[in-house]
């Protein structure tokens, strides 16, 4: 069952990576694409088509596709707490990447933004046209990153649990033992539990033993 749960938390962390990755390709693709056209004419020539690209939009982009694509590198190498803050690292990560993507259908009007970032006056516009395929591509990159904090975050969880799991047993056996040998320090033993009392039974232990008794061994009689 051991080997079934380590699979699983390997098959979980290897989802995990591949939907990083997905979604690093996911923003630099959505960086590189035409959020929004600015048709304009300087009334000397041809009117002009500039685009304003996802990186121009907002130079965030970029940063958090390699954010991502670091932290399915860093995912490998992490384990527990630091795991957890990395899921949650990624979480805000998704926030952001929504946040980008939603605000293209949630602003009105994007002519002045457009214009500031492209530089052109507003004398000279003629129209603005909206695409929505970057911020589409950009909301599913924040999909995946956030399923990739999920899985992230449920790895650390069973891991820990499972560590918890299994050295319990250890540590009631130590401690069971201590008690045994008379290790602790103090002048009356203090009451086994029912549990660590199996654990000595199993061990072929007498948990109710005399620690004097223990301590000075057959050879101890009489003296």
């Amino acid at each position: 069952m051991a080997d079934g749960r380590d699979r699983h938390r390997s098959r979980a962390l290897r989802a995990a990576q591949l939907l990083l990755v997905a979604a690093a390709g996911g923003l630099w693709g959505a960086s590189r694409l035409p959020w929004v056209l600015i048709h304009s004419s300087d009334g000397l020539g041809q009117p002009k088509q500039i685009v304003v690209s996802g990186a121009d939009w907002s130079t965030a982009l970029v940063p958090l596709a390699l954010l991502c694509l670091a932290s399915a590198v860093a995912a490998m190498a992490v384990r527990g707490w630091q795991l957890r803050v990395l899921a949650v690292v990624l979480a805000v990560v998704s926030l952001a990447s929504g946040y980008l993507a939603i605000s293209v259908w949630v602003v009105r009007d994007v002519t002045m933004r457009a214009l500031d970032i492209a530089e052109v006056p507003l004398t000279s516009l003629l129209s603005t046209q909206r695409h929505l395929t970057g911020a589409v591509v950009s909301l599913a990159a924040a999909l995946c990153t956030l399923a990739a904090a999920v899985l992230l975050m449920r790895t650390a969880t069973h891991h820990a649990g499972a560590d918890t799991k299994y050295s319990a047993p250890a540590a009631r056996r130590a401690q069971a033992q201590e008690l045994q040998l008379g290790r602790s320090g103090e002048d009356d033993d203090p009451e086994l539990s029912e549990r660590m009392m199996w654990d000595a039974l199993d061990e072929g232990r007498d948990p109710t033993g005399d620690r004097n008794d223990r301590a000075s061994g057959p050879d101890g009689e009489g003296r």
